[in-house]
């Protein structure tokens, strides 16, 4: 990470503390990322509750109850995907807040339809239509991983301004 991600999570960290409320993720392909960069930070329990997660498609339906048949039609970097594991977070946890991110990091793995840097992310707010959009982005594996990251928290961040 570097010194614009901290600021970003200290902004996020402000604003989850300010309306007393906490967030989680729902993590593939960054492998447990942004639930490590929320944590970095000292006092993060206070507003960050868990992160799980669901690299492979067994562990998507078995922790987040994302339906089988789902992944099977729409594959597990999709939206319908994304979207299902961040409204099964918030269905298994006591969270207001839950991200989920479901993508193809490279350098392998990736087709015609879904190239290496897809990435779909979700953002559910308790009570809220869950906010689902795609990436496509450059680099290596970690450049993808990073990028999803800053993705996924500025969407968090720009929510959490919204009145």
């Amino acid at each position: 990470m570097f010194a614009n991600d901290a600021d970003l999570l200290h902004r996020i960290a402000a604003a989850l503390l300010r309306r007393h409320e906490c967030f989680g993720t729902a993590e593939s392909c960054t492998g447990g990322l942004i639930a490590a960069a929320c944590t970095d930070l000292p006092g993060s329990s206070q507003w960050f509750e868990r992160g799980v997660v669901t690299y492979s498609n067994e562990a998507k339906t078995e922790l987040l109850g994302v339906p089988a048949a789902l992944i099977a039609r729409h594959g597990a970097v999709s939206a319908e995907v994304a979207e299902r594991m961040a409204a099964g977070l918030l269905e298994r946890a006591p969270l207001h807040w839950a991200l989920a991110v479901t993508g193809i990091a490279g350098p392998t793995g990736g087709s015609a339809e879904k190239p290496v840097g897809t990435v779909w992310l979700a953002l559910a707010q308790r009570g809220q239509p869950v906010q689902v959009w795609r990436e496509l982005f450059g680099g290596d594996r970690q450049a993808v991983r990073l990028q999803t990251l800053r993705s996924g928290l500025g969407a968090l961040d720009r929510a959490l301004r919204q009145p």
